[in-house]
């Protein structure tokens, strides 16, 4: 099933208040390639984009409350040697957003799910931050999923106690109070980049526009209970247990991990430590970059994942 949105169009959703009706417009995005959509069991449709041949396949998996447009200079690159998958996970981008849990293991199965709609074989989960978690949660619930793992900036490296989990819930919702939506959002996008925070403009516009089309309330919903699952559904303590070859990419000068405020180490120490954990991984540090390391460094992130593969 699928569907080009190059034609435009306005989507309309009604959110129905005690006292009013709210209309929300947004018209529709148009994707840097052709959209697609996969029915999956549970009411669950995912939009995806799905570009290039090859023989092996990269499925990439975007981050907190993001979308698949996040891999656009990957995909540009990569797919003149690979099949190019980039998913929007559901309750975010172009997917639908009904009332499904949020939670890691449900994003795992939505994975496990897309790739066996799709018959896909030879699959390469490509994940960045929380997707870099779902990626590792995935292949440590379906084992058979994948060939191999590329992690950019991947969360769940950094582990946290209860008395971590509790402030950090504690800043998130004091933050949220003193902030819109839209003020979160930009203020994640524009330091997740070391230099020059206005490239992540375009982004800003674009997830700012599909936040409008959620119900009322329901994107925060969404988001606080990624985060909750980020928290509560750790990976660090499985990391033995992913037996595939794995490829972990870092920006040096990742703002967001680790927690500045919670944890007083560097991103390099994270990274190293966890990769210690992985029985066949790869890690690589890229200087001048921040936490968007393949929309930052998308040609040295590229040639990793290339080299990488090829010795696979």
């Amino acid at each position: 099933m699928e569907k080009n949105e190059s034609d435009g169009g306005i989507y309309f959703f009604i959110v129905t208040g005690t006292f009013a009706r709210l209309l929300l417009t947004f018209t529709a995005m148009t994707y840097p390639y052709k959209t697609h959509y996969a029915d999956l069991p549970g009411n669950c449709k995912v939009a995806y984009m799905d570009e290039g041949k090859g023989e092996r396949t990269l499925l990439f998996i975007h981050g907190l409350a993001n979308y698949a447009v996040v891999w656009k200079k990957n995909i540009d690159y990569l797919k003149q040697y690979y099949r190019c998958i980039a998913i929007d996970l559901p309750g975010n981008g172009l997917s639908d957003k009904n009332d499904h849990p949020y939670s890691l293991k449900f994003f795992a199965s939505s994975v496990a799910e897309f790739i066996n709609a799709l018959k896909l074989d030879k699959v390469t989960l490509v994940g960045h931050s929380m997707g870099g978690q779902v990626a590792m949660t995935t292949i440590i619930n379906y084992p058979g999923c994948a060939k191999s793992l590329v992690l950019c900036a991947p969360a769940g490296f950094e582990v946290f106690s209860a008395m971590d989990r509790s402030l950090y819930f504690n800043a998130i919702h004091l933050f949220d109070f003193i902030t819109s939506d839209e003020q979160v959002l930009r203020h994640a996008i524009e330091n997740s980049f070391y230099r020059n925070q206005s490239q992540g403009e375009g982004m800003i516009k674009e997830l700012t526009g599909l936040m409008k089309t959620y119900k009322l309330n329901t994107y925060k919903k969404m988001v606080e209970a990624c985060i909750h699952g980020m928290l509560e559904e750790p990976v660090y303590d499985k990391l033995g247990d992913i037996k595939v070859p794995v490829l972990v990419v870092f920006g040096k000068n990742d703002a967001l991990i680790p927690n500045k405020i919670i944890h007083h180490t560097t991103t390099e120490q994270i990274a190293t430590d966890a990769v210690k954990m992985l029985p066949n991984a790869t890690l690589k540090i890229l200087p001048d970059c921040g936490h968007f390391v393949m929309w930052e460094k998308a040609d040295e992130v590229n040639r990793e994942i290339i080299h990488f593969l090829e010795r696979r």
